[in-house]
Parts: C-alpha cells; sequence; structure tokens
C-alpha cells in the first residue's frame, strides 16, 4: 500500500483553520450534552414546518407564469444541470437592488454553492502570486476566506479590525509596504457589517473612506455581507456596494443564514468589465471557472431558495426579518447574562466585547484559550467555546475565545452562561 508522504501534500492541508474545525467538530461528538456556543449556525427553528416542495411548486410556477415556460421545460431545469451562471439570478438581483440599493443586472450575478465557492472563483480569477498578487484581509478575519487563499497559494497580510472595521491607515500603510516589496495589493476582504468573528461595523463615513482609498491606491473590495441582515431596523446602512460608482466592490453574499445552510446557495455580484473583451463581466469568467470547479449549483436547492423568496414578496428584508429578529435577542441576551454573571466575579484580564448586531461576543482571557483549555471546559463544566487563534494571522488570539449567540435559547444561554463562570472562576481564577 502506498504511502502518501505529508510533506508532499499542499502545505494548506496543515493550516490552522482546518484542523481546528475538525478539532471542534470531535470535541462536541465526544460531550453531546455540553451547551456550545462554538457553531455559528442558523437556529434550528427556522427549518421547522419547512415545506421544501411548497417551495419548489412556488417556483416552478414562477418559471411558467412570469417566464413563460411549459411545465415539461421548468421541471427539465430541476432535473438537468443548468447554466453555471444559476437559475435564480434574476430574483436575487431584483431583492438585492430593492433591499440593498445594489443595483446590479442579473448577468452580473453568480449563484454559488455557498459563500465559501465565491470566494474561492473570486480569488482565482483575481490573484496571480507569481506576479506579486497580495490579498489583505482584517485581522481577526473570516477563517474561510484565509482558507481559500491558503489553498491557491496566495499570499496574505493582516490589517487591523477595530469595533468600527477595519483600520483604515493600517490598510494604507498595507498598500506602501506591498508597493515597496515589489508587490500589489491586488484587494482587500472586508465585511462591513458585524463580522465574523470580530463584530466590528464601518460607519457610513469609513465606508466611504475606504473606497476613496482603493481608488487611490488600485485595489479591490472583497465584501462578505453575510450578517449586515441582523442590523437592528432603522440602523441600516448602505452595503459598500450600494456606494460603488468606481467598479471596485465585489459583493459576496449567502442564503445560509436567512434561509438554511443545508440548501448552499451563495451568490457573487462581479459587475467590473474585462477589458479588452467587449461585453465580457468578471462575471462571466466567475462562471467559465465554476464549470470546472462545481459545474453549476444544484437546480433543486437553488429551487428552494427561489421559493421562499418569491413567497416573501421577492424581499431579502421580508425574508430574514423574523431571523433576524431573533439573532438580535440572543446576542442582547448572551451580553447581558455576561454582563450581569461575570463581572466583578472572575479574575481580572477576563473581558468581552459588545457588538450591535452578528452572531459572536469575542473574549480576553488571561491565559491561552487552546485546545487543553477547551478540552476542561468541555469535560469538567459541560461547555463549550471556540478558541480565536484560527482567526489570527499570528498569535494575537492566542488568549481569546469566540463565543456564539445564534443556535441557543435564551434559556441555554443562561445556562451556558452560568457554566462558563464556573469555568472561569475555578480554572482562570487559580
Amino acid at each position: 500500500m502506498v504511502r502518501l508522504s505529508p510533506s508532499r501534500l499542499h502545505d494548506s492541508l496543515r493550516g490552522p483553520a482546518l484542523g481546528a474545525v475538525g478539532f471542534l467538530n470531535e470535541v462536541m461528538s465526544r460531550y453531546p450534552d455540553a451547551i456550545s456556543f462554538a457553531p455559528g449556525a442558523p437556529h434550528p427553528r427556522f427549518v421547522d414546518g419547512l415545506d421544501v416542495q411548497r417551495c419548489v411548486d412556488r417556483f416552478l410556477d414562477h418559471l411558467v407564469h412570469d417566464r413563460g415556460e411549459t411545465p415539461e421545460q421548468a421541471r427539465l431545469r430541476l432535473y438537468e444541470y443548468g447554466p453555471s451562471r444559476g437559475l435564480i439570478n434574476g430574483l436575487v438581483s431584483e431583492a438585492l437592488r430593492r433591499d440593498e440599493g445594489i443595483d446590479a443586472p442579473p448577468q452580473a450575478l453568480v449563484v454559488t454553492v455557498g459563500a465559501q465557492e465565491a470566494m474561492l472563483l473570486v480569488l482565482r480569477a483575481l490573484f496571480r502570486p507569481e506576479a506579486g498578487d497580495v490579498l489583505a484581509v482584517t485581522d481577526p478575519c473570516f477563517a474561510g476566506i484565509t482558507g481559500a487563499a491558503g489553498v491557491l497559494g496566495i499570499p496574505v497580510t493582516g490589517v487591523d479590525e477595530t469595533e468600527t472595521g477595519i483600520d483604515l491607515e493600517g490598510l494604507a500603510a498595507a498598500c506602501h509596504r506591498a508597493r515597496s516589496a515589489g508587490r500589489h495589493l491586488r484587494a482587500c476582504y472586508v465585511a462591513s457589517d458585524f463580522s465574523n468573528p470580530g463584530g466590528g461595523r464601518m460607519s457610513l463615513a469609513d465606508r466611504q473612506r475606504l473606497l476613496e482609498l482603493a481608488e487611490r491606491e488600485d485595489f479591490l473590495v472583497l465584501e462578505d455581507n453575510t450578517y449586515g441582515f441582523t442590523t437592528e431596523r432603522g440602523q441600516e446602512l448602505p452595503p459598500l456596494k450600494a456606494l460603488d460608482t468606481g467598479g471596485r466592490v465585489i459583493h459576496i453574499g449567502t442564503f445560509a443564514k436567512v434561509c438554511f445552510p443545508g440548501a448552499r446557495v451563495g451568490y457573487v455580484v462581479a459587475d467590473q468589465p474585462v477589458a479588452g473583451r467587449p461585453g465580457r463581466l468578471l462575471a462571466d469568467e466567475l462562471a467559465a471557472l465554476k464549470t470546472v470547479v462545481t459545474v453549476n449549483t444544484p437546480p433543486l436547492s437553488q429551487a428552494v431558495i427561489g421559493g421562499l423568496l418569491l413567497e416573501h414578496g421577492g424581499s431579502l428584508a421580508a425574508l430574514s426579518r423574523p431571523k433576524a429578529e431573533l439573532y438580535r435577542r440572543n446576542l442582547a441576551h448572551l451580553v447581558s447574562a455576561l454582563d450581569r454573571t461575570l463581572t466583578g466575579r472572575v479574575a481580572p484580564g477576563v473581558s468581552w466585547n459588545r457588538p450591535a448586531g452578528g452572531f459572536f461576543v469575542r473574549m480576553r482571557l488571561p491565559v491561552p484559550a487552546d485546545a487543553a483549555l477547551l478540552e476542561i471546559s468541555a469535560a469538567d463544566y459541560g461547555v463549550l467555546w471556540t478558541p480565536m487563534a484560527q482567526f489570527h494571522l499570528d498569535d494575537r488570539g492566542d488568549h481569546q475565545l469566540r463565543l456564539s449567540c445564534s443556535y441557543l435559547d435564551p434559556d441555554r444561554i443562561e445556562t451556558g452562561v452560568r457554566r462558563l463562570a464556573t469555568f472561569l472562576d475555578k480554572e482562570i481564577g487559580q
């Protein structure tokens, strides 16, 4: 039997994110009775009573009555491979225009297998590491984007994230450092609303400043809009793509949090023209790449998402509103429980942030929040969390953990925080 040498496998397979996900899943399986603040998954309530067949039928009805297809043509769309660009582009395009102020035609969108595939396709299309291209990311950063960059061999540079989003002065400095080293900062990844895991949110002024900096320094902005829907009503800010007048922003979204993750449907808005190829957009290039990655996003999954959109008047806002209310409630409850239960009780050096939206709270400890400490927390105290090290490019996350509020109900959050307090009191206090 052939034995493969690890040294002959790609370096990305030994990346911290891949090992961390596997470890967390293994710990959760060994301690099923522990209260888990680890997964950033949607609340299971929202799939209760979901009638997938009804959603599919609603989408088929749309194809027949709104797009003029015969019933047989409509049914065949669900059974065949389908176009790599997607089936529900028109519905998504209209929803983005209506709810987000993003005016992009259907042909500027590619419907992807989750946001993760969108990131992979965009990075592959844009970056030529041999030409000196560098990707800037916030630090801490969603491990999916840094993991995808690692798989593709793309150099990554980190820029500090504050409570108000990416440090723009730090980003400008990163551009200058890259240029001094004979490289080019090709694109910057940001989540302008409640990033994972940092929780930062950019002000309107900083959004404008980022676009001005992108124009001045000639880089693209990869905008991840996963958690924007959790914004308090009346406090919404336009996505970067809605403010983009220079074609600098590539907008990535997902239906995982507002519908359900099992559908695996995301999208990317890539309306940038390709020079020298009249009528060709970046979206066309991404669709071409997709034909050799996943061929197409499963039509049945797209039909379910399309049907859900149609049932809510074609509005992303209407579709996401009940979910947003639950997640805001959970986040407020988690922060309140931490404040009530931990303040004045736990050791000095334990602190946490208070984001206004999203799924996550970060906590800082005076000791390393590593796998060994998580094992103690799970085995002896029945509470799970996520070490933050996997979200940082250096060792600055070693003393931090992430708490997710999305998957739990208030009573479980309350019990989990009490267990966390006991764990911190007895283990960290010593």
